[in-house]
């Protein structure tokens, strides 16, 4: 790793890494970090003015794997899948994984389905290569209303089967409020994943979102064996939503 790459992975705001060598990075102290990747999240202002050149710089740096945090209209970052993926392989990088927040309304009642919109995203994430679709949020509508959340708790399950129909998996990263929350003698979070099937549903963990509302990391991944397969380093963010 040179010394550039070094520092921006000490600066920068989020890292991803592998569920798979979480016990070597959190017991072993490894020498060496593999599987290691950015949030684009962390840079959104450069992507924001030049997707283009961000990612040339990102890869001149040394990363190979990068997670999206932008999905708007069937598009990453102003670029349809089909394009972005090229563009991704122009600049030699990867992109197992990605941030699309879903809704409640992507369910449709009177069909029993799926919306069309929730379906080409499901659609256009397994176009440009991504292997997990990460929801990284839970509307407050839903977080104390016991009827709504089970409900939605059930549409994430619904959504694991239709990532998996696509060769990928579905999951859930974490900020604070899930541990803020209560609910009965736990927290919001012991109820997402007690409520949600391990075979269909992961979890992103994130450290540093959890850590100021009391969720330590070690301790869940003890609590919690097999649920993560994604993890989000980063400094302790001090904030009511993280």
């Amino acid at each position: 790793m040179n010394t550039s790459r070094r520092k921006f992975i000490k600066t920068s705001a989020v890292a991803v890494i592998g569920a798979a060598v979480l016990p070597k990075i959190l017991l072993a102290k490894p020498k060496k970090i593999e599987r290691l990747g950015l949030q684009l999240y962390s840079v959104r202002d450069a992507m924001g003015k030049d997707p283009v050149g961000s990612l040339k710089k990102l890869a001149d740096m040394g990363y190979v794997h990068v997670e999206h945090a932008n999905y708007v209209q069937r598009k990453f970052y102003g670029y349809t899948a089909t394009d972005f993926k090229k563009l991704l392989g122009d600049t030699g990088l990867q992109m197992p994984s990605g941030h699309t927040v879903m809704v409640a309304a992507d369910w449709d009642d009177t069909k029993n389905d799926f919306t069309d919109k929730w379906k080409y995203t499901i659609e256009d994430a397994a176009e440009v290569g991504q292997r997990y679709v990460i929801s990284p949020w839970l509307d407050e509508a839903l977080r104390t209303d016991m009827d709504k959340l089970k409900k939605f708790m059930d549409q994430f399950n619904k959504c694991g089967e239709l990532c998996k129909s696509h060769g990928m998996s579905f999951g859930y990263h974490n900020h604070n409020f899930e541990f803020k929350t209560k609910i009965g003698d736990g927290n919001l979070y012991d109820y997402i994943l007690a409520n949600t099937d391990p075979t269909l549903v992961l979890q992103q963990m994130d450290v540093g979102n959890m850590l100021g509302a009391g969720g330590i990391a070690l301790d869940l991944l003890k609590k919690y064996p097999g649920r993560f397969e994604l993890m989000h380093v980063k400094d302790e963010i001090k904030s009511d939503t993280g």
